[in-house]
């Protein structure tokens, strides 16, 4: 989050000073977080990302592979100073992209093999239980619970049930 915050206060020609100022936020605060010492809150990161007028996703997402893989309690996850909660941000949308939302629910047996979609297409997966091998036809990820994955969608790929009554949650984003 450190590069992130020092890159968008450089895009948008900020200094700490009137980044401070603008987010109602200590200059020595953000010279921590700059340098990578600070631990921010979910407070914190929405009130830079306001300031710099970026999405908070902006902030806390690193750039994305290809292929995509966040294992439960893994991820940028932000806390809040106000309330037991944390927000892990698992994808963001880019601009101009389109989501559909599937849920899919499948038993061990035959493979779900998928041909390619458009070009640029992404498919972003969520097990919701049970267990399942996914992913880019060539190198499939075995997948529990909470798990997520995220695959190119313009190549092949695969969705193979390892356990009764797998389902999860599959995101089809197309640029």
């Amino acid at each position: 989050m450190a590069a992130a915050i020092r890159r968008e206060r450089e895009r948008a020609g900020m200094s700490l000073t009137e980044l401070a100022k603008r987010s109602g936020l200590a200059k020595s605060t953000l010279s921590q977080l700059e340098a990578g010492s600070g631990n921010p809150s979910l407070e914190t990161l929405w009130a830079l990302g306001v300031a710099l007028g970026v999405p908070f996703s902006r902030l806390v997402d690193p750039p994305r592979p290809a292929v995509r893989l966040i294992r439960v309690g893994e991820g940028p996850a932000a806390h809040s100073g106000q309330a037991h909660y944390t927000a892990t941000l698992l994808a963001a949308s880019p601009p101009g992209a389109r989501r559909d939302l599937y849920r899919v629910e499948a038993q061990p047996g035959e493979s779900r093999r998928s041909e390619p979609h458009l070009p640029g297409t992404v498919e972003h997966l969520v097990i919701g239980a049970g267990r399942a091998l996914a992913g880019p036809a060539d190198e499939p990820v075995e997948l529990a619970p909470g798990d997520y994955l995220s695959y190119p969608g313009d190549a092949p790929h695969v969705f193979t049930a390892l356990d009764p009554g797998t389902s999860g949650v599959i995101v089809m984003e197309q640029l």
